[in-house]
This record gives structure tokens, sequence and C-alpha cells, in this order.
């Protein structure tokens, strides 16, 4: 199978008696081969199954360990373990266990209701208790109103309380007050106090001292909290002892539960059953083998995809064409690009997958931009520390391979820059930390900067080493750099279109139209156009002639013309918008190049960012001064990992621009659905 397409499906259908439904359920879990189609219902005779008896109670069980599992901070085995012993302990002691670990939640949970309760009271009571009044004086009269709470203005308060009693005590930065008047004129103090910046207090409820009150609460807070503390160390040491071995019942337990609730899934009548789904043509053989053996009838009908057909919302009213989930092919070294694939959604049916090319490009892009060999080396080390800590986690096996992969293109495109940690190599002006690295490097003739130079044709000029922050007039490269973003961004682009053209061709556009004639308006048109533009700007700003300006603007004209027809045709847009339309469409075709100008800049800044801690910090450490050295030296290093950082994170973006948006969006259709095979899916425990 190609690296760039994905893989051929077909359609599976089986069916045999209803008693060997549960037996079929289980090949298919073993195999992990066929994408379920769940039953809608819509043929006579048929419903949906019923899940297995055993069902409930594997269920319960389930949710138990799903919720002691959301209570503790425990990771999997770092290696697949046997089935056997997880299944002895989801028997035995494991279900006691994750009781107990779920009471201790439970009751953590009563007790930082209970501890929340009792600190909101002993704020209450720490700020009411400098009054001196029982708690059950404070309120609760027939005929007198009391305002208890803080005030801004002692004076106000008093005036406000002229008709009743005040007793006043300080509450740290605020007067603190307890109002007590006549129910008849409670109302007419209220604007009084306001004015005085009056703040109630809700009264705690109780007896006697507020004090006394205070004190208990604060032993019954110490107390809580101990016990709380307790059982989260216990919980903590319960996790430890016994995580592990929860997930892996999880795990077990989530294997069983779904092949024991996939009849749901499956149409039954009264003695048979009928199951549906897409699985990989290269496994069809395999899967019709093991079904023969308890269906009556098994077929697989390979996927042929209609010329300009629908699917995955692509349809119009002249096609309607149910699409297969999309599988990628078997891979292994560009497998962790299909973290980027996937981040934008898998491809339709039958269109190119990215994947592989990114496995190329992305690096490359990345590794223009940061282009230090230091970096490069701290990325992959980073890559290669989280590989070997990965163990069963699969993101975090494919993390590290993809960061060894970007780490590994920064060290080249250092290497070709002659840079390590901001520093050049083969310095233009003074010397450098860096110049030892100068053995790495063929000599180079005195009075020259490069060990070759070579000038190609439309005025690409390359060297070795290529000096990307020095211009040209100092024997740098800096804008030479800047030219030949600016081509790979043509070729990249072109590349997008020309996958876009094939698409079409074979599959269609979206809209019913298909084939050569419509690949050519839809995409042909935005090549010559390309082309065109480009031979116009090198002819009027670059090393070309006149003729090829001339011929550029030719081409680049005439296919704004045919443009308009595409946009009449093949999107219903009316000619006279098209007049206007198709020349500023043609038009966002330069910003879409001229954008791959960010692999010179973004690189250039990082540079620039670690130069100035070098000349700043490193350049002023001496041995002289030891103390005022180390920080020089914590200070230094501190701006290389900032860096560092800031160039890891920053490329990623606008390499994920680049590719996701200036490229992907000539031709990438993410309308494709993930293939998710029905099976025993084995993260932690083998599959006996």
């Amino acid at each position: 199978m190609s690296q760039v397409n994905t893989q051929q499906m077909g359609r599976l259908v089986a069916a045999g008696n209803k008693n060997k439904l549960d037996d079929a359920i289980q090949i298919l879990s073993r195999l992990e081969a066929l994408h379920i189609i769940d039953y809608d219902g819509g043929e006579d005779g048929f419903s949906l199954g019923s899940p297995n008896p055993s069902s409930e109670v594997v269920g319960r069980d389930l949710i138990k360990a799903r919720a002691a599992a959301s209570i503790i901070n425990a990771s999997g085995p770092d290696r697949v373990v046997s089935e056997s012993p997880v299944r002895e302990s989801l028997k035995d002691e494991l279900p006691e266990k994750i009781e107990e670990v779920l009471e201790d939640s439970s009751r953590i949970d009563e007790l930082e209701n209970e501890i929340s309760s009792l600190s909101e009271e002993e704020l209450a009571l720490s700020i009411v208790s400098p009054l001196g009044i029982d708690l059950d004086l404070l309120e609760g009269f027939e005929s007198i109103c009391s305002f208890i709470g803080t005030v801004d203005s002692l004076e106000g308060a008093r005036k406000a309380a002229e008709s009743g009693l005040i007793i006043e005590a300080t509450g740290g930065k605020k007067a603190l007050v307890a109002i007590f008047v006549k129910n008849d004129v409670s109302n007419s103090i209220t604007s009084d106090l306001d004015k005085a910046g009056f703040e109630s207090i809700q009264i705690p409820l109780g007896e006697g001292s507020a004090s006394s009150r205070l004190s208990e609460v604060r032993q019954e807070l110490s107390s809580l909290l101990e016990e709380r503390n307790d059982l989260e160390k216990r919980v903590e040491e319960w996790s430890k002892t016994n995580g592990e071995m929860l997930l892996c019942g999880l795990e077990v337990l989530e294997r069983d539960h779904s092949v024991l609730t996939a009849p749901v899934r499956v149409a039954v009548s009264e003695h048979a059953f009928v199951i549906d789904g897409w699985l990989v043509m290269d496994r069809s053989e395999e899967v019709q083998a093991e079904l023969r053996k308890v269906c009556l009838f098994t077929e697989v009908t390979p996927f042929k995809m209609e010329a300009g057909g629908g699917g995955h919302g692509h349809s119009d009213h002249h096609h309607s064409q149910e699409m297969p989930p999309i599988a990628f092919s078997e891979r292994n070294v560009s497998r962790p690009m299909e973290l980027l694939t996937d981040a934008v959604g898998r491809p339709a049916y039958g269109r190119i997958d990215p994947t592989v090319f990114m496995f190329v490009t992305y690096p490359i892009f990345f590794g223009m931009m940061l282009g230090d060999m230091a970096y490069g080396l701290v990325t992959m080390s980073l890559g290669l520390l989280i590989l070997s800590r990965s163990g069963t986690n699969e993101m975090l096996n494919l993390g590290g391979k993809f960061l060894m992969y970007i780490g590994f293109g920064t060290l080249v495109f250092g290497y070709l820059y002659a840079e390590f940690a901001g520093w050049e190599i083969f310095p233009h002006y003074g010397t450098n930390p860096a110049e030892a690295l100068t053995m790495l490097y063929p000599d180079i003739p005195e009075g020259e900067y490069h060990v070759w130079h070579a000038s190609l044709p439309l005025g690409i000029e390359l060297a070795f080493p290529f000096h990307r922050v020095v211009m040209v007039d100092d024997h740098g490269n800096l804008e030479h750099l800047i030219l030949l973003t600016i081509y790979l961004g043509v070729i990249h682009v072109f590349l997008g279109l020309s996958i876009g053209f094939r698409d079409i061709m074979l599959h269609g556009n979206g809209h019913g139209g298909f084939g050569f004639v419509c690949a050519f308006f839809e995409k042909g048109v935005w090549m010559f156009l390309l082309v065109g533009g480009f031979m116009f700007a090198y002819g009027f700003i670059g090393p070309g002639s006149e003729e090829l300006r001339n011929s550029g603007a030719a081409v680049a004209i005439s296919a704004t013309v045919m443009l308009m027809w595409t946009l009449y045709k093949y999107h219903g847009v009316p000619f006279p918008i098209n007049i206007g339309l198709a020349p500023i469409e043609a038009v966002g075709m330069m910003p879409t190049v001229i954008s791959y100008v960010r692999l010179f800049a973004v690189g250039v800044v990082g540079v620039k960012i670690a130069e100035t801690g070098n000349s700043m910090l490193f350049d002023e450490i001496s041995i002289d001064e030891p103390i005022m050295g180390m920080v020089l030296v914590v200070g230094w290093l501190a701006v290389q990992f900032f860096a560092w950082g800031l160039g890891v994170f920053s490329p990623n973006i606008h390499a994920a621009r680049l590719h996701f948006v200036e490229w992907m969006r000539q031709y990438y259709d993410s309308s494709g659905e993930a293939f998710r095979p029905f099976g025993l899916d084995s993260r932690y425990v083998e599959v006996d």
C-alpha cells in the first residue's frame, strides 16, 4: 500500500443463527478488524440485539472502577502484563479494595463540606467575638431590630444609632458595631448606615459566648483537618500499592463490557443476526475465514468511489454515497506525523494522505527557523527522555519521536548555518566559545567565509556555511535566505495544487464536478497563476529579463480570466461579480507565497535573542568576580532556555500554519471519519 494513500476499505456483511451471535462478536473482538456500523432499525423483521445478561454486573463493576480511577493518581505499568493475574484480582481482592478507596473518597468529600461550613462559621465568630455579646442576644427579638456588621465611619454609625443602643469594638481595619433599635425606626436608619459604609455580618447560630463557640469550632476544625489529611495519605498510599492493578482491571472491564453490550449494535430477528461494517481489504480474507466458523453467510464488497460523488458532507444533489472510515497506511518511521494529520482531521476517502509529505517538510521548515545545533541537541534529548519514559503510553511515544525529528532538523540546519547557542561558529567579528566547533567543518581558505559558494539559475545563491544573520555586503547570506524561502513557498504551494488537481480529477470537487477539465479550472488555473506570477515577479524585481516579465504577466492575466469562468461554472458566482472578485482572488496568491518568508524571519529573531544574551551576559563573565560571575552564568542560561523554549514553540506554530493554512487549503478535504475497529484494545493488559 502506498504511503500517500489511505488503506482500501471494503463493506462486510455477515449473517448467521442468532444463537451464534456471541461467538461472532468474540471473534471480531479478537481480530480488531471491523468498524461496526450500528444498526439503524430500518429493516422489517429486524431489531436491535439485547446485551448479554452479564453486562449488568460488569457494568456496575466498571462504574466503580472508573470512579476509583478518577480519585487516585496513578499510571499504568511500563510493559504489557498478562491478563490472567488481572482477572484473578478482579475476582478476589480488587473489588474489596475499590470499595475501600471509594468509601475513603466519600468520607473526604463529607469532610470537605463540613470543613467549609465550619471555616465560614469560624470567620464570622472571629469577627463578632470582640463585641463580647452572647450569640443568642444578637438577634431573634420580636420588638427590636439588630444590625451587626462593620462600618467605615464609626461616627456615622453612632449618628444612625442615636435612637437605639450601639455596642462598638475594633475588628481589624474596620470598626465593628452592634446596633439595636425598635422595629418602627429600623427602616429610617438604614440609609444612614449605608452612608457610614455598613456591611452586615451573618450571625452564626448558637448560644452563649461567641469566644467559647469560636474555641469549639477551631477544635472541631483541627480534628476534621487531621482526619482528612489521614484519609488523603491513605488514598495516596492506596494509589501506590494498587494503582497499576486498578488501571489494568479497568481496561479488562472496559473490554468485557464492550463485548457484552455489542449485540445492541447488531440487527437481529427471531432466529438470525446480521453484522454490517467496514474493514481494511488487506484483512478481508482473514476476517471472513474466521467468521465462517460461526456464520452462514459472509460477503465483502470492495468500496468503489463514485467519480464526483459525495461523502463525509461533500455530496451534491446528483450524487450521494456513504463513505467508509479512514485507516492510515501501515507505517513506522513517519507515524509520529499522524499527530499532525489527525489534528486537522483525516483525509476524505481516496484523497492524498499528507502524512509522509509532512514527515519530510515539517522538520525542514522547523529546522530552517530554529537552526541551532545546541537547541537541536536539547530538543532531541528531550524527545529521547520522553520516549524512554513513555512505557505503554502511545501518545508520549509518538510525541517523543516527533521531538526527535524536529530536533534533528534543527541540528542539521544548525550545522549548515554554523550556529551554536546563538553564536556563529565562524564569526565575522571578534571571537566566541563556539569557535572550537570549527573542527566539524572543512578548512576555509584565508580571507574567505565559506567552504564553497554556488550561483544557480533563477538567482539562487547557495553557500556552506550559510550565514543567515549576516548581510551579503558583509559576506553573509541573509538576503539569499529570504529569496530561498519564497522559492520554497512557490514549490510547496505548487505541490499542494498538484495534489488537489489529482484529487479533483479522480474524485470530484464536492460540487458535482470531476474529471480533467474540472481539475484544470479548479486547480490548474491556480497553478498557471502561480507560475505566471512567479515569472512576472522574477522578471520585475529579480535578475530576469523584460521578456520573462511580460510573459509572466500574460500567463497571470490569462489565468485570472479563466478564474472568472471557474467561479461562475463551479461555484455559482455571477459574471458581474467575477469581474471584480477574480482579480482579488488572484492577488491573494501573493501573500500565500510571501507567508513563507516567516521561515527566515522567525529564525533570525530567535538568533538575535540568544545573541543578545551572549553579548550582554556571557561576555561579561569573569573569574575575578566569582559571585557576579555565577549570577551572570545563571542569567545567561536563563536567556538560553528562554530562547530555546520560544524557539520550540514559535517555529512549531509557524510550521503548522504553513502546512495547515497555506499548503493544505490548496487540496485537503479533512472530512474523513477515523477507522475505529471493534476489539479488545490493549494498552496495559495482553489479550489471552
